[in-house]
């Protein structure tokens, strides 16, 4: 018989105890922890489902909108370079691949992530500095026409705000996915489409990324297919 998990230290609990009431609270009491756990995740799984709904309302036309830009750009034959920090890096390279081998018959579309090569990523960070990472790369890889989509839970990177003004100098569509109220991003003029979901929690706010970049993807391939849902 497996013994109940005794409770976390102080020392262990102070700095998450917050996050995890139910692993830190000072119990050993397993079905109290099981139903804390499920009481947790319901209520996570209710705030993001009111987030993306609430960008599905706000954002929603927007969103259609610009995937028919990101459509004429692929159409006229652009690609896309997506880029992030951390977690950030991490859905660039998604959004990237799944704009470039979607899998299940979907049509793939030239789309890079700007964060997936280590070596010019690290080349650069110890070479000239973190701030130029992704402008170098665009300033070497993005044509006129092409689409720069950058992603961020806070808004205020600066490599990102370097990228997104070297884009904007070469032509390129630009499109910025943030959290909070946008950050920096909210300030730049020439961004020509910011999606912000609106919470303060980081896991949140990659969620809802996640999904406004496949809603993205999706009504783009329908938008080159000339069946735009939304029109």
């Amino acid at each position: 018989m497996t013994r109940p998990r005794r409770a976390a230290s102080a020392q262990q609990a102070e700095p998450f105890g917050s996050l995890y009431p139910f692993l830190y609270g000072g119990t050993s009491d397993v079905p109290a922890v099981l139903d804390q756990v499920r009481r947790s995740t319901v209520a996570k799984a209710g705030e993001i489902t009111q987030l993306r709904r609430l960008i599905a309302e706000r954002d929603g036309a927007r969103l259609a909108a610009c995937a028919r830009d990101c459509a004429a750009a692929f159409a006229r034959g652009g690609r896309l370079l997506a880029f992030g920090n951390g977690g950030s890096a991490t859905d660039a390279q998604e959004l990237a691949t799944l704009f470039l081998s979607p899998g299940n018959g979907a049509r793939p579309l030239p789309a890079l992530s700007l964060a997936s090569d280590t070596s010019v990523v690290t080349a650069l960070c110890n070479d000239i500095g973190v701030e130029v990472v992704f402008a170098r790369q665009i300033a070497a890889f993005g044509r006129s026409g092409d689409i720069a989509v950058g992603l961020s839970t806070s808004g205020n990177s600066e490599n990102l705000m370097r990228g997104f003004a070297e884009a904007s100098r070469r032509g390129l569509l630009t499109v910025g996915l943030a959290g909070y109220e946008g950050g920096r991003m909210a300030e730049i003029d020439g961004l020509d489409y910011l999606f912000v979901a609106p919470s303060s929690s980081v896991h949140r706010i990659q969620e809802a990324q996640t999904t406004i970049y496949h809603v993205l993807w999706e009504l783009t391939l329908a938008a080159l297919a000339g069946t735009d849902p939304v029109r």
